[in-house]
């Protein structure tokens, strides 16, 4: 049995990594005005974030259709692998994963697997890099699966944004509150695990900081760690500078989060993707 490893463009793995294990990406859609590009090969990722603010048409996302992810099963199948499995942002974040199970459901070649991460960004990532691996050495998919349910339940991901202005661009969230938050100069902190997405509001960057490093000694210890941020290396490498003695010494990621949350979220984030060594 070999098993093909399939994903979406908001893993933010890095481009080594996916080539070193044979994943395949499939790219989300970011829509500027009357333009489509595919997310990871159409625009750049600090193109975008430069221009975010300056847009006069916020952009909006999409997810790829059956006949995209169609054409990525048939492409694995014919390449002689046994077996797909096919892990996505969460279902709570975007229509991804629905459209890969019915998909998958329809797909007559070899059987597929579809896995909603509960996560997004690295949160996924590590399940995907982790599938992969595992895949590599000849593990069954039951084995996978139990290894990627465990990890679930101790991945968690939290992010300070620089501003509530791209969540109100976006719709996703009230304007009048968001007006507020930026006259009292709050500074929302978003959340995932499990599935489940959550917010905080603190006043001012440096609390925000505080409550994400009260987060990771919450979640001490930590087995896996990596830094995400949107267009922001310098602060994203301050702010682990912060942290060095909650995690683990060794190289870890450190990644532009994809402009299909970046949309939402704007430049100027800071913030993590860790695996706990306990469940959460």
């Amino acid at each position: 049995m070999t098993i093909g490893i399939v994903t979406d463009s908001t893993c933010d793995l890095p481009q080594e990594v996916i080539q070193e294990l044979g994943i395949t990406v499939i790219p989300l859609f970011i829509n500027i005005g009357d333009k489509g590009y595919l997310d990871g090969v159409d625009i750049t990722r600090k193109d975008f974030y430069t221009s975010l603010p300056v847009y006069t048409v916020h952009p909006s996302t999409g997810t790829p259709g059956t006949d995209a992810f169609t054409q990525i099963y048939r492409n694995l199948s014919s390449q002689g692998y046994t077996e797909i499995l096919s892990i996505h942002i969460s279902k709570s974040l975007s229509g991804t994963v629905e459209v890969a199970r019915v998909t998958a459901g329809e797909f007559k070649q070899i059987p597929v697997t579809v896995r909603d991460s509960g996560q997004l960004s690295i949160g996924t990532g590590f399940q995907v890099e982790t599938a992969a691996r595992m895949a590599s050495k000849g593990k069954t998919m039951k084995e996978i699966e139990t290894a990627l349910d465990d990890l679930k339940s101790r991945t968690f991901v939290a992010a300070r944004l620089d501003t509530l202005e791209f969540l109100r661009r976006s719709g996703r969230m009230n304007g009048f509150m968001a007006g507020i938050g930026s006259l009292l100069q709050i500074k929302p902190i978003l959340t995932m695990k499990n599935g489940q997405p959550g917010s905080e509001r603190v006043r001012t960057t440096a609390r925000a900081d505080l409550r994400l490093i009260k987060m990771l000694e919450e979640h001490h210890p930590i087995e896996r760690f990596a830094l995400l941020h949107t267009n922001a290396p310098e602060k994203a490498e301050a702010f682990r500078a912060r942290i060095a003695h909650l995690i683990p010494p060794e190289k870890s990621y450190s990644m532009d989060i994809t402009p299909v949350i970046g949309a939402h979220i704007g430049p100027g984030a800071v913030g993590y993707a860790i695996v706990s060594k306990n469940k959460i």
